[in-house]
């Protein structure tokens, strides 16, 4: 698949968003400082936001977005569109609970005790936030003609992106302690998805696509004829759908991502525990994921092979 920057962007900048969104408020559940809950989610918001927005650069229409929203009992894209306003609900509700504790906080910064509601609507927004990601990964992972998208670790990678990035941008956005459960629960996190990402590459190279094109459609015992012959030139379909990233190619930037987004944030988070430094190395290793993130969902997409591509 042809790897267009806008829906690589949307996945990457909004995965972060929402996990850090899920972040927040399971910080704000455990009693947290309203400020820094407070500018956490507006950094999320943002995020949020800005994917949401460069995923309209993909349409051919963007003023007719909201149209795809009225598909969601049978798509995965409507319910990821109306998950993803839903969550601002939440969202702006944890905010409005916030602001008497940062009103009021002393110098040293009060927790926030949130009441019933209040936690009720936490849980809403970790619900909400894991859902869209959910949803975004579900897009892919429906599509049959795309042997690659169909594997079973392509929702819990997109997950595990989304809660790695989110939860090292809360770890510098809430001045998480140098020694804590929570660096090390990141640094696990880290090498969970290094695993699941190189069992996910191994297991793409060694699958191939169907040999015919009766194999392509689900009936491998006939032969499958078309009515009209390949072009002799490029079209949508060979431009969007064929893109071919030779092996070589892929190699050198599986290693690149995993550097980016687990080995780097790996050894700041190393640093931290054992010589301090607070909120600078936290924030080095959510910038040095979400470029990791960015360099894995290219070659997610750039690695995809269409079965429209026997046609050719």
């Amino acid at each position: 698949m042809n790897p267009a920057l806008s829906v690589i962007f949307f996945t990457t900048l909004s995965g972060a968003g929402y996990g850090l969104l899920a972040w927040t408020a399971l910080a704000a559940l455990l009693g947290q400082p309203a400020r820094p809950l407070l500018v956490s989610l507006a950094v999320a918001l943002a995020l949020v936001s800005a994917g949401l927005l460069s995923s309209l650069a993909h349409l051919g229409k963007p003023r007719r977005a909201w149209r795809a929203l009225s598909q969601w009992r049978t798509s995965w894209l409507s319910r990821e569109g109306v998950a993803s306003l839903l969550t601002y609900v939440p969202a702006l509700l944890l905010a409005v609970a916030l602001l008497p504790g940062m009103i009021s906080a002393d110098a040293s910064g009060s927790v926030v005790a949130l009441n019933l509601v209040g936690r009720l609507v936490a849980l809403a927004l970790i619900a909400s936030a894991l859902a869209t990601v959910a949803c975004t990964a579900m897009i892919y992972a429906c599509l049959k003609p795309i042997p690659a998208w169909r594997h079973r670790l392509v929702v819990p990678m997109y997950l595990l992106f989304a809660l790695l990035c989110g939860g090292l941008s809360a770890l510098a956005l809430l001045h998480a302690p140098t020694r804590t459960p929570w660096l090390m629960l990141a640094g696990l996190g880290a090498i969970g998805l290094a695993t699941c990402k190189w069992l996910y590459w191994r297991d793409i190279d060694r699958t191939a696509l169907p040999a015919t094109r009766g194999d392509a459609v689900g009936l491998p015992a006939r032969t499958v004829t078309v009515f009209e012959r390949p072009h002799t030139e490029a079209n949508y379909l060979t431009r969007e759908m064929a893109f071919v990233l030779a092996r070589r190619q892929a190699t050198p930037l599986r290693w690149l991502a995993t550097v980016l987004f687990a080995l780097l944030p790996i050894a700041c988070l190393l640093f931290v525990w054992f010589n301090g430094g607070g909120a600078a190395w936290f924030a080095a290793a959510a910038v040095s994921s979400m470029g990791g993130a960015f360099v894995e969902r290219w070659l997610f997409f750039a690695q995809a092979r269409h079965l429209v591509t026997l046609y050719y």
